[in-house]
């Protein structure tokens, strides 16, 4: 990949992708608003490394091993939106702030790390920047790891920018009725996420 060339529209793919809601968006989002930034910080970082590990592997390989073997990609699918829907019920659970927050817990960095594996935007994003701006005959490790280090650091980016949003929504919900509504909105839009994936 010459990055000269390719790497200015790589940048606009990241910004693209990774800064229009989704999955990670609406979960850092709601986590803010319920716990606050700073506890929402480990599922920022999980959701990072993990999306930088999953554009290193479909990069490196597990993309043909997904089209060579239909099953696995359909168990996947199947498996990524249990795990979503159990999100979703966390998130609608979320306890206000006070002290029953201090003993209640956001989604931490493994649970998160284990969302991008089953989100099905992660995986556009990756197959579309790793189809789009690698060349044929170039060097596959070099540009999967620009690829790699590009959309993570914009993901990084994106739900920080997110959970900041959420921290400024939660000085709004005060009001148990408005928290307990936003909550459920919250994990309906994560669940409603889905629906491209199966229609």
């Amino acid at each position: 990949m010459s990055e000269g060339v390719l790497l200015g529209p790589l940048v606009l793919f990241a910004a693209a992708m990774c800064f229009t809601p989704g999955p990670n968006v609406i979960m850092v989002t709601a986590s803010a608003a319920n716990f606050g930034f700073r506890r929402t910080v480990p599922q920022m970082i999980g959701l990072t490394f993990s999306f930088g590990a999953m554009i290193v592997a479909v990069g490196l390989g597990l993309a043909g091993l997904l089209e060579a073997e239909p099953r696995v990609h359909a168990a996947l699918r199947y498996a990524g939106a249990a795990y979503l829907i159990y999100l979703a019920w966390c998130i609608a659970r979320a306890q206000p702030r006070g002290d029953a927050a201090k003993r209640a817990k956001p989604i931490g960095l493994i649970e998160a790390a284990l969302l991008q594996w089953v989100n099905p935007k992660g995986w556009v994003s990756a197959l579309g920047a790793l189809a789009t701006y690698t060349s044929a005959g170039g060097n596959v490790v070099w540009e999967t790891a620009i690829i790699a280090a590009v959309l993570a650091t914009f993901c990084f980016a994106s739900v920080a920018l997110w959970g900041g949003f959420g921290t400024v929504i939660g000085r709004y919900l005060k009001n148990p009725r408005v928290r307990t509504a936003f909550n459920w909105s919250m994990a309906g839009l994560l669940v409603a996420s889905l629906i491209p994936v199966f229609w």
